[in-house]
């Protein structure tokens, strides 16, 4: 004996159902998904947020409540390759190749030279005079504070041409007639040609360093 078949229309009423049900769960599927991924659009099409901002004029500043990334020191790449002992009143100045850039002075008052870093290369060296035990130079980290290519000093009476001041008590670099056997009040004296060398690389907050020496020579007027 065979079942009857039901009827046409219950059956379509039963499929149509079922695509009903089918439907309503791939809306809700749907839905469910763009909750979980809206975060994530946001997220990835809001500006990044940089250590620093750009103001009015280019200047580049930190935003407030942060700290900008200091920059990496210089590594030094290269150092002049002399070939030969410098004397007083010698120097060395080779920048042919090397990027141009911000400049570091090392100040080595054992070796009694005076050394031009520009872009991780040594790019000038000079034999100096400095200070004695009575009137010593001091070791440390000073940014030049004054340019003067003409300077006379006031406390001596003294022309120091193409001057870089490091400290408020007359500290400085400049221009001097480099001898054996002489020594500054205190300064850092370098050849004339040598001193308006590093006039013109050399800007406002850029930084000397001074390292210990034990100085020897006698001072000199």
């Amino acid at each position: 004996m065979t079942t009857p078949s039901p009827p046409i229309a219950a059956s379509r009423a039963s499929r149509w159902a079922w695509h009903g049900a089918r439907l309503m769960l791939s809306f809700c599927l749907l839905a469910l998904a763009s909750h979980v991924t809206e975060p994530e659009a946001v997220t990835a099409s809001a500006p990044i947020a940089s250590a620093e901002t750009e103001r009015p004029g280019g200047r580049r500043v930190a935003p407030a409540g942060r700290l900008a990334a200091a920059p990496a020191a210089d590594s030094v790449v290269r150092r002049l390759t002399i070939g030969r002992q410098l004397l007083h009143g010698d120097y060395v100045w080779d920048e042919e190749g090397v990027p141009p850039g911000r400049v570091r002075i090392l100040v080595d008052l054992s070796a009694q030279t005076l050394s031009v870093f520009r872009s991780g290369h040594e790019i000038g060296r000079a034999v100096i005079l400095y200070g004695t035990d009575e009137n010593p130079t001091p070791t440390g980290a000073f940014p030049i504070i004054e340019k003067d290519a003409d300077h006379v000093s006031n406390r001596y009476e003294a022309i120091m041409p193409y001057m870089l001041r490091l400290t408020n008590d007359g500290i400085a670099i400049h221009g001097s007639n480099v001898r054996y056997g002489w020594a500054s009040r205190g300064c850092v004296g370098v050849p004339d040609e040598f001193a308006a060398l590093l006039f013109a690389q050399a800007r406002l907050g850029d930084v000397v360093t001074i390292v210990a020496g034990t100085p020897t020579a006698s001072l000199a007027s």
